[in-house]
């Protein structure tokens, strides 16, 4: 029988056109679906989840294509899907809700609310028929209909008390202290929850929160503790060394279902790739540990080779799913090692990458890892040298790769979003300055432009999806200040003075859009947003570090390159909002804490000044090369004249001197003597 598609068929997210050919009569979130529920006086059954999860395939083979299920959902209710990635403001607030009334979350996401959105049932993944304890579908929608038809009032008087529920625990936390004491609690639980033996931190599953490690890092910087940076080297190490990172095709999934970050969770998001790169750049520039800057070009040889729009943009994901299955395209069996790389270089290369006759996997299938393989002790129990295991292992994973390519390849998610490409722009700008690579930094420059020129409408107002030559969406709080992150690190990596005035339009923006002059803080969507169920204002930090603590790290440094004291104070009101929420748990908001401890840190920046010539662009690579988190490095180039000083005042005065490249290094307010040598302006840092 010939499949008719329902209401979705006309939108452009990969998720929701999914769903378009389900007998479900789904519509999207829209004005006519609520009045479609008040008009027929039913219930709104609200799916929410993205095209990338595999508990969302599960549901829909299980459910949503099931006609006796859709029957249920057509008769009794108005089904409507949304796209989380496209909405995570609806997302948001309701994944708030389900964790109220449930006390956990996930996706697919799964609400039953009424005409006005009030909800009053939720919860994640149901099957189709109850088992493994779960309530399944077809008895929860049955046991709704009947209560909506005999019991309603109670029903959305329930809905009411979650309402506000929501609302209470939105409501603004007292302010608490701008101190250390913050810095040192969350080191304190960090250092408490840090798995020694296999890095991260807590038991399974583990995601890679890289945001952690940034803060770690910092503290280690701030405070000289020898055991944060080791946290930060032995989880970078051992998620590398995991089956969690694409060892083949490069990359990281985005979380291991086990502790020793062998098993992952096959989709790979384009936010855990930037941020991971980022935190293996900074890493890199604290240790001079040549693997780690490996590893963020080989995620970015991945996310340029298989994630890159034709014009410059990133897309959004890759599925854990091929042909139906998860992990399909990325596992083998040992036999099919052998027989690609042949009886000599076969077994080694396979007992480097533990995989085992048996499998390491599911079904004798194996994950390639090194988790309990260094490269030195395996090469001598080889009787090879190190170098010649490393052309066998570099000769191996190309054949295995090129195989692997004529798999039938995952899913992959092509809409742009604003948010995460300003991460990865983010990302390929600090790998275009530490390593001194202009690929990286022009790659940067082209998403930049893209997301500049399509992803704005006329009048300035950015926008938070892009695909098949639509932009659409009103953009959220992470779009501005993921976007602003981007601004902040292209200049690092070219020193263009746009960057900083783009950097301050979009700041005058957020202000103008989010800003809550009441309480403090930016609200999660704007004063031109749809208005739901409740307004949030996030802070914490999840797989994503919150909109608001990245948009207090960059006012922060956008204030001080600037010297524009109304920024710094709408930095300074956000850090004041969210302080007493913070101080509670310090760990859960480590972003947060990275704006902190630069607020705490005495400003200090250092001007090069000078032509561009190989004086001064020494200069600067020697500090782009070296961690200083608490320092503003600009550049004076005598060859410009674009009237930089007016942008950054920082520059006045600051001039070359004889015709040398000269170092300016202020802090606290006051600069320290010029100096014409490297090794003096080294020494400086050190002072």
């Amino acid at each position: 029988m010939e499949k008719r598609p329902n209401q979705l068929i006309k939108e452009k997210s990969p998720y929701l056109l999914q769903h378009a050919y389900n007998p479900v009569d789904w519509h999207p979130w829209s004005g006519e679906a609520f009045e479609k529920a008040e008009k027929e006086n039913k219930p709104i059954f609200l799916s929410i989840g993205y095209s990338t999860c595999h508990w969302c395939h599960v549901m829909e083979r299980e459910s949503f294509e099931d006609q006796a299920v859709a029957e249920i959902l057509n008769q009794y209710y108005v089904a409507v899907k949304v796209d989380r990635e496209e909405r995570p403001d609806v997302d948001h607030i309701y994944m708030s809700v389900c964790q109220a009334m449930t006390g956990q979350g996930g996706w697919p996401l799964t609400v039953v609310m009424t005409p006005d959105k009030t909800p009053f049932f939720a919860g994640t993944y149901f099957p189709k028929i109850s088992k493994w304890g779960r309530p399944g579908l077809v008895d929860i929608l049955q046991a709704i209909h009947k209560q909506w038809m005999t019991n309603r009032e109670d029903l959305i008087e329930s809905g009411r008390q979650v309402a506000h529920a929501v609302r209470c625990n939105e409501a603004a936390v007292p302010a608490g202290a701008l101190s250390t004491a913050m810095l040192d609690t969350a080191f304190r639980q960090l250092e408490s929850d840090f798995d020694p033996v296999y890095g991260g931190f807590g038991g399974a599953p583990k995601f890679p929160l890289p945001h952690n490690l940034l803060f770690l890092l910092r503290y280690w910087y701030r405070t000289g503790r020898k055991s944060a940076l080791s946290m930060v080297e032995k989880t970078l190490f051992s998620m590398h060394n995991g089956g969690i990172y694409d060892h083949l095709g490069f990359g990281f999934a985005r979380y291991s279902t086990d502790a020793k970050w062998l098993v992952p969770h096959f989709e790979k998001m384009l936010y855990d790739n930037a941020l991971l790169c980022y935190a293996f750049l900074e890493a890199y520039q604290a240790t001079d540990n040549v693997l780690l800057s490996q590893v963020a070009e080989e995620i970015l040889s991945y996310v340029l080779r298989d994630m890159t729009e034709g014009a410059g943009g990133f897309y959004s994901a890759q599925d854990a799913d091929s042909e139906g299955v998860e992990g399909k395209f990325y596992v083998w069996t040992y036999e099919e090692i052998l027989s690609v790389l042949g009886p000599e270089q076969g077994p080694v290369f396979a007992g480097f990458y533990g995989t085992a006759v048996q499998g390491n996997f599911e079904q004798g299938l194996n994950i390639l890892n090194r988790i309990h393989n260094n490269l030195e002790e395996y090469a001598a129990k080889q009787g090879l040298s190190k170098e010649e295991l490393q052309k066998t292992i570099a000769q191996g994973r190309e054949k295995l790769f090129s195989v692997r390519e004529k798999r039938i390849h995952p899913h992959k998610d092509d809409k742009i979003l604003t948010a995460w490409n300003g991460l990865m722009i983010a990302a390929l700008a600090k790998a275009g300055q530490v390593l001194d690579n202009p690929e990286y930094t022009e790659a940067a420059e082209t998403a930049l432009g893209f997301i500049w020129t399509r992803l704005r409408r006329e009048d300035g107002r950015l926008l938070a999806r892009f695909r098949e030559g639509e932009a659409a969406y009103p953009a959220y709080l992470d779009d501005y200040a993921f976007l602003l992150w981007a601004l902040l690190e292209l200049y690092s990596a070219t020193f263009a003075v746009k960057y900083i005035r783009q950097g301050m339009e979009l700041s005058r923006e957020m202000k103008r859009l989010f800003w809550d002059s009441q309480h403090g803080g930016f609200y999660f969507y704007g004063i031109d947003g749809e208005p739901l169920l409740s307004r949030p204002k996030e802070v914490y930090d999840g797989a994503l570090p919150s909109g608001n603590s990245v948009a207090i790290w960059g006012l922060l440094k956008l204030a001080r390159l600037t010297g524009d004291s109304e920024t710094g104070e709408l930095a300074e009101q956000s850090l004041a909002a969210f302080s007493g929420e913070v101080s509670r748990y310090p760990k859960a908001y480590s972003f947060y804490l990275l704006g902190l401890d630069y607020y705490l840190s005495p400003p200090r920046h250092i001007v090069i000044a000078g032509a561009a010539e190989e004086g001064t662009k020494a200069m600067l690579t020697a500090l782009s090369r070296t961690y200083l988190p608490d320092t503003d490095i600009l550049f004076n180039n005598s060859q410009l004249q674009d009237e930089s000083g007016t942008a950054l005042p920082l520059l006045n005065g600051k001039e070359a001197l004889q015709g040398k490249a000269t170092a300016y290094v202020c802090r606290d307010f006051a600069c320290q003597a010029p100096v014409t040598d490297m090794n003096a302006l080294l020494q400086s840092l050190e002072d």
